[in-house]
């Protein structure tokens, strides 16, 4: 299967019959309450859009509410790690976090005594990542990586102060321990710093379009970006970005994705194209369900699983 048709057998009204369904299955889930702001969010809310790397700079196929705005949360981790690898290299990136799978939650505490965080998918390893972002300042480190993004994907990101501020009303204290103990190891130079970019660049916003422009850029689209960089991160969101799911969900999908507690979902079709979808429902490992059901319908339909 090619670029040019890789979502061509999905038509517009097999789409929406799924859609339907994942609005109905959505209703089983609920909204995250430890952000208060995120637990304002229309759970009816949906959008999804397919990006096929042909049509980069074209038309992009979409239903739902297109126009929403909703910060990417956890989404940004692999971004985070193409940006740092393209930056610093996989090197020095790779002595800081690990690159295995966890079955244990993304908010756990790893010994960090004798081991350093196990993957940039876990709150650990993008705490750790986020520390090693440039900029003298946590606002600077976030402004780096938010004009790389947008330059590199033609998005239009920015950071969602209300979010930020619901972020910080109610500090994570888990988070702060992880990044407390990432400093007593040496592993940081500034826990507060790393924290606070971490929190900024999680706040960082935009729609269900721009999310799929960013899955474009890990797909290859953009041929400044190395592709081992773009392969590494996409074989640790496979591994990785689905928290405990990840494994049933490279059995059943076979494609590697990310999901936000904002509840978005990112997934990726290496060489062709990329998935976003948004609906704010989580199940109880903290994925969108009707994310989950969408772009497993659409992987099993159009066989797209990297696994054949």
């Amino acid at each position: 299967m090619t670029s040019a048709n890789i979502f061509n057998s999905v038509t517009p009204s097999q789409l929406d019959v799924w859609i339907e369904q994942a609005i109905e299955l959505s209703k089983q889930g609920t909204l995250p309450q430890y952000i208060p702001q995120l637990a304002l969010a229309q759970p009816e809310c949906l959008a999804i859009a397919l990006s096929n790397i042909s049509n980069i700079n074209g038309s992009t196929t979409t239903r739902g509410a297109i126009e929403q705005v909703f910060p990417l949360m956890s989404v940004i981790k692999p971004l985070v790690l193409l940006f740092l690898l393209e930056t610093v290299g996989a090197a020095l990136v790779f002595n800081q976090v690990g690159m295995e799978a966890s079955a244990k939650p993304f908010n756990d505490l790893p010994n960090l005594a004798v081991q350093k965080p196990p993957n940039p998918m876990v709150n650990s390893g993008a705490i750790a990542l986020a520390g090693m972002l440039p900029g003298e300042n946590s606002a600077v480190c976030y402004q780096n990586l938010c004009n790389w993004l947008n330059q590199v994907a033609g998005t239009k990101l920015f950071l969602d102060q209300a979010m930020l501020a619901s972020v910080r009303s109610r500090p994570n204290q888990r988070n702060r321990l992880i990044a407390d103990q990432l400093e007593q190891y040496g592993d940081l130079e500034s826990a507060s710093k790393a924290l606070d970019t971490y929190n900024q660049v999680c706040c960082l916003a935009g729609t269900v379009q721009d999310v799929a422009r960013l899955g474009l850029v890990l797909a290859g689209a953009n041929a400044a970006i190395d592709r081992q960089n773009s392969q590494t991160v996409t074989a640790i969101m496979t591994t990785c970005g689905m928290y405990e799911a990840s494994g049933s969900f490279a059995v059943q999908v076979g494609l590697p994705s990310k999901s936000g507690v904002s509840g978005v979902l990112l997934a990726v079709i290496p060489q062709q194209g990329a998935i976003a979808c948004y609906s704010p429902p989580l199940d109880k490992i903290g994925n969108s369900i009707a994310g989950v059901f969408l772009v497993q319908q659409i992987s099993q339909a159009l066989q797209l699983s990297i696994f054949g």
